[in-house]
């Protein structure tokens, strides 16, 4: 099972949905767990672990399946709106997994305006998945993590946010969370969960694909604000 099939999936469901799809992502998410699950048991994976008299272990391959391939999605979804607005978005891990002479010059560009300085420690990538960035002037706009729940990230996510802001190459670069918070740590402001806390001070705001209803904020809302906030600090120059 590969991307392809998770993305069918998710067409179907964008037939009945619309717009509001992202709302099932994690009801998705189900039902591609019980599918992948039949290929994996078929998988040589598998087939190895029982030879060695062991379990075959799909809550690991299923873990690595969804971690990957909901950021691929996440990109599926937003990549034409965010395009229509004249910037472009690509994948973190093209830019960590490509040495820098072998990346397009575009790309290369991109990649230095978000290295990190470490001193004597050399610069390096943030951990980020989704990368926005403007065309002409290869200057990034914002980074996304995309992630199941928060506590796979959303410390991180804050750390390279300070990280971020210590440098003038890259203080202006919006920082966001999207996620399905299968968890429910976003969904109250009061008393806020640590997740949530975090979101609130330490990062520029998460976007929640969950049919829950969600206590909101400036730094919490439902995806649906996600394009209009995306527009609003593109068409704000300062703040970019």
């Amino acid at each position: 099972m590969n991307f392809n099939d998770l993305l069918k999936l998710y067409e179907q469901k964008k037939e009945l949905h619309g717009k509001e799809t992202y709302k099932y992502i994690s009801q998705l998410l189900q039902e591609v767990k019980v599918i992948h699950k039949e290929y994996f048991l078929r998988s040589a994976t598998a087939a190895k672990a029982r030879a060695k008299g062991k379990t075959p272990d799909h809550e690991q391959s299923w873990r690595a399946f969804k971690g990957k391939n909901l950021e691929k999605l996440v990109i599926h979804i937003i990549k034409d709106e965010v395009e229509a607005l004249g910037v472009k978005i690509v994948e973190g891990n093209t830019l960590e997994k490509t040495n820098t002479k072998s990346l397009a010059i575009e790309l290369n560009k991109v990649k230095r305006n978000l290295l990190v300085d470490y001193g004597e420690f050399g610069s390096h990538l943030p951990d980020v998945d989704i990368i926005i960035y403007e065309p002409a002037s290869y200057r990034v706009i914002a980074v996304i993590s995309s992630k199941v729940t928060l506590r796979e990230r959303i410390a991180q996510t804050g750390y390279w946010k300070l990280k971020l802001l210590n440098d003038d190459v890259t203080r202006h670069i919006k920082v966001y969370f999207i996620t399905p918070d299968e968890d429910g740590t976003l969904t109250a402001k009061d008393p806020a969960k640590k997740g949530r806390a975090i979101v609130e001070i330490d990062t520029d705001g998460s976007y929640v694909m969950t049919e829950a209803d969600i206590e909101e904020s400036n730094k919490v809302k439902s995806f649906k604000h996600f394009i209009d906030d995306l527009k609003k600090l593109i068409g704000n120059k300062e703040a970019i």
